[in-house]
């Protein structure tokens, strides 16, 4: 991945601190989308969405109106969240060109390996459309260019 260091300081650091930590190698990702938006988030300990590092990030990036929808073309990392200021460690790809609302932190995009995630949807998800993914997915490195 290449981190976008000038938008997002905060992210971008929080996030390359946890990477030099390895807390991302072995995690499972736990939520693929393949209908409306097109994402694989990952980043989570406890594989179930409700796992952080026990501190919160603040926005950085963001539209002025986060309910706006926002073009997140494919590549595109973001800080996955439960609501304004609660950034942490999960993220998420875009793996096909998505519109999301503006409340996502975008700090980076991926530099290789985007082929691997695009093979995921394949297999679907459980449940439908927005679910575990069935083909597992495990982070083994996170590798900053």
């Amino acid at each position: 991945m290449s981190p976008d260091r000038a938008k997002t300081p905060c992210t971008t650091n929080g996030f390359l601190s946890l990477a030099r930590q390895r807390p991302f190698d072995g995690t499972g990702c736990h939520r693929l989308t393949t209908v409306g938006i097109y994402v694989l988030q990952c980043g989570d300990p406890c594989g179930t969405g409700a796992g952080g590092p026990g501190y919160s990030l603040p926005d950085e990036n963001l539209c002025l109106d986060r309910t706006r929808p926002m073009f997140y073309p494919a590549g595109t990392i973001a800080m996955a969240n439960a609501g304004p200021g609660t950034n942490g460690r999960q993220f998420f790809i875009v793996y096909r060109d998505s519109a999301l609302a503006g409340a996502y932190t975008i700090f980076g995009k991926v530099t290789a390996g985007l082929d691997a995630v695009r093979h995921v949807p394949a297999a679907g998800s459980d449940p439908v459309r927005d679910g575990r993914p069935k083909k597992p997915v495990t982070v083994t490195a996170v590798s900053v260019a």
